[in-house]
């Protein structure tokens, strides 16, 4: 099983639109998947999951399960002010420890408006997922100006996209 990590909580987020177009790149390579919203974190996670109450949420603990449970995972993910989202870094300190996604595969995704593709944010999820002991596939994905490709309803209009992102999915099962 495959779980993609749409990495906000923003509503209609692209992250979550890119999620979906990984989706079905997974279905037609037929390989089993499901997609990990952050918009489904509860408002109060952060104190009412973490620390002194982990295991106590039963929404967070549901997440925390799709992730825990993938043998693989990818992580979509917008640049946020050089990073990624704090919500994600948030959402994988709440995950267990050791354990949680360690030794998992995992491969990346990132977003931007700007020309780098998000790659800062990039950089900065691989540091942390390989502290944690989640191997990065080494074909990170990054989609520049991606506002300019994405519709509202979904649809991927950038060909080359298309294409290394199938590359990137066909990797990921090899790997």
């Amino acid at each position: 099983m495959i779980t993609i990590i749409a990495g906000t909580n923003r509503p209609n987020s692209r992250a979550r639109r890119i999620a979906n177009v990984y989706a079905h790149l997974l279905a037609e390579l037929g390989a089993e998947h499901q997609i990990l919203d952050l918009l489904e974190l509860p408002i109060d996670f952060a104190t009412s999951a973490l620390y002194a109450n982990t295991g106590k949420h039963e929404e967070f603990n549901r997440l925390v399960q799709l992730a825990s449970s993938a043998d693989k995972l990818v992580f979509v993910v917008p640049e946020y002010n050089c990073s990624f989202p704090g919500v994600l870094k948030t959402f994988i300190d709440g995950l267990p420890y050791p354990g949680g996604i360690r030794g998992k595969k995992a491969a990346l995704v990132g977003l931007s408006t700007g020309t780098q593709g998000g790659i800062l944010a990039l950089n900065h999820l691989t540091d942390v997922l390989m502290y944690l002991g989640t191997t990065v596939l080494p074909t990170r994905m990054r989609l520049p100006l991606v506002d300019q490709y994405l519709t509202e309803e979904g649809e991927l209009q950038h060909d080359l996209y298309k294409q290394l992102l199938r590359e990137q999915a066909a990797e990921l099962l090899a790997f």
